[in-house]
């Protein structure tokens, strides 16, 4: 009986981690307006998405939230301007990022997975790593450039760790400057933390060029 019931649970589990490998979530078009931000959600920690066309507005975004792994495929993407692609685990850590796109049209597109800082008074989380990022383009559509911000078709990814940009002179000021304000200055504080501690650690990143890709069908 008892291997009955071991036989049985390890068949419901492989089926389940088989399910959550080929989930993919597709979308034949979507378009976000200028400045509109559209969150992918999912249940899972790793997010499969497929994407037929993709159509990004001046300063729109495109994040991803509470994602270890973000596998990403787009068929065509239409960036006149600037737009962004980001991802985060929900922890402070940039989230790890598998991008296959082919650029119709690039103004600048900057994809974010870098670590986040430990002393927002919302977040409770040490400073964060950054991800791992590969960016595959495909040949026959636009050709990104990395060396000119203000030139078309530029483009950046970025997955440097959070905690750079604080230390520990800046948080006792932050404290100094809230004594004083309201019954409790320290309130907003992440658990009542006073210095955010070491940066955390840098991601990786890696852009290159392929001449055809089989996209998933879902």
């Amino acid at each position: 009986m008892k291997y009955f019931v071991f036989t049985i649970l390890s068949i419901f589990f492989a089926t389940a981690a088989l399910a959550q490998v080929d989930s993919v979530t597709h979308i034949s078009k979507l378009e976000i307006k200028k400045k509109k931000r559209e969150h992918i959600s999912g249940a899972d920690s790793t997010q499969h998405v497929v994407i037929d066309t993709l159509i990004m507005h001046d300063r729109a975004s495109l994040q991803f939230y509470g994602k270890k792994h973000v596998i990403l495929e787009v068929k065509h993407a239409i960036i006149p301007k600037k737009a962004y692609i980001s991802a985060t685990d929900g922890k402070n850590n940039g989230s790890d990022m598998d991008i296959t796109i082919r650029f119709d049209e690039l103004g600048s597109l900057f994809v974010l997975a870098g670590g986040r800082d430990a002393n927002n008074g919302s977040r409770t989380y040490p400073n964060g790593n950054g991800g791992e990022v590969l960016l595959s383009y495909l040949s026959d559509g636009v050709v990104p450039q990395t060396a000119d911000e203000k030139a078309e078709g530029y483009l950046e990814v970025d997955t440097k760790a959070g905690g750079y940009s604080v230390n520990s002179r800046s948080d006792l000021y932050n404290i100094y400057s809230r004594i004083g304000s309201g019954s409790r200055p320290l309130g907003q504080l992440p658990q009542g933390q006073v210095y955010s501690g070491s940066p955390g650690i840098d991601g990786t990143s890696e852009i290159k060029e392929l001449t055809n890709f089989d996209f998933s069908k879902k």
